[in-house]
């Protein structure tokens, strides 16, 4: 599957990214991608050969013009019903949105996110997107405030990815913002809640 929008190619990662992906996950910005830190560019090229085989949920977010990486975007379906039974619509997702801080601030993550969004609610089968964000990461908040997501709620001290000088884990504030298939189509027709 390839999503393209003005600027950029949303497709499959490809064993020759590894360079382009160590670039941005040598040293991830955010504590939420610190379990996918790479240390080398040969750990690089072992993950892209695990990231070989996705083709409809992953992508690597790519600039048409030269074609290089410069981040990814991907969610899974789940059911959405924590006690739901095995018969439950897996139709709820949670995006991941990661983008080298080079290209940061030129609107490539809204592109990526909008046109990824609409093809999850469009060919997917979503009927709700709901994304986590840390209460630091100001830039992933106002991205789901553009994507026109609700924020549902924050969670503290909710979760620990790293751990602090003394070894304890460090706890962050999250939060929580979502939007239904719903809504996104009313907002697509520029019809807002």
């Amino acid at each position: 599957m390839i999503i393209e929008t003005e600027r950029l190619i949303l497709r499959p990662f490809l064993e020759m990214d590894a360079a382009d992906v160590y670039e941005y996950l040598k040293e991830p910005q955010v504590n939420c991608f610190a379990c996918m830190k790479l240390n080398s560019l040969d750990e690089a090229r072992e993950e892209m050969k695990k990231r070989l085989g996705e083709t409809e949920h992953y992508f690597a977010v790519t600039l048409k013009d030269g074609g290089k990486v410069i981040g990814e975007i991907g969610a899974y379906p789940e059911t959405g019903e924590p006690h739901g039974d095995d018969n439950a619509v897996p139709d709820t997702f949670s995006p991941c949105w990661m983008l080298n801080e080079n290209y940061q601030g030129k609107g490539y993550a809204f592109e990526a996110a909008q046109a990824f969004f609409d093809y999850l609610f469009s060919q997917k089968g979503a009927r709700r997107i709901y994304a986590y964000t840390e209460d630091y990461n100001l830039s992933s908040r106002r991205l789901c405030e553009k994507l026109g997501m609700r924020r549902e709620g924050m969670f503290l001290e909710f979760i620990s990815f790293v751990k602090n000088p003394d070894g304890t884990p460090r706890y962050e504030n999250t939060l929580q913002y979502a939007i239904l298939k719903k809504e996104w189509d009313r907002q697509q027709l520029g019809t807002y809640i």
